[in-house]
């Protein structure tokens, strides 16, 4: 019996971190939407109010590391200069993870249908972090 009461108390105390848990997991969700929204309609500037405006954002890819959210965008500017190079953006979410408070750590599949230019893709890896009660992505491997 003790240990059924015991089991009990430990699952109630653990619910109101599984529900932050849960409503972080639907906020970041939400935020890779309107990611993919926000490219799709060929605004490249709103799609990166998904990532932190500091000087100390990474974005790893084939070329290698690029420092700061300004630097992460002129390259997404140089890079998809037109709507025929952005194509149409579809990212599937393999797993997400909280390793700790106020962080988390999501793997995907990225796709952009281009039929002009031909049809790009790969995997990503983004480290977020809750910056003044906002979720942010601190550090994006995408290849």
């Amino acid at each position: 019996m003790k240990q059924l009461l015991a089991v009990v108390l430990l699952s109630l105390l653990a619910l109101p971190a599984m529900s932050q848990q849960s409503a972080d997991r639907r906020a970041i969700l939400l935020i890779l939407k309107r990611q993919t929204e926000d490219w799709n309609n060929g605004r490249v500037e709103k799609f990166m109010n998904g990532y932190w405006q500091s000087d100390s954002l990474t974005f790893v890819g084939k070329v290698g590391i690029t420092y700061g959210y300004q630097a992460t965008l002129a390259n997404y500017k140089k890079r998809y200069p037109d709507r025929a190079s952005m194509g149409t953006l579809k990212f599937d979410i393999l797993h997400m993870d909280f390793p700790a408070p106020n962080v988390a750590y999501v793997i995907g599949r990225w796709h952009l249908t281009r039929p002009k230019v031909g049809d790009a893709g790969g995997y990503f890896t983004l480290l977020w972090r809750k910056v003044k009660k906002r979720w942010v992505i601190v550090s994006d491997h995408s290849s």
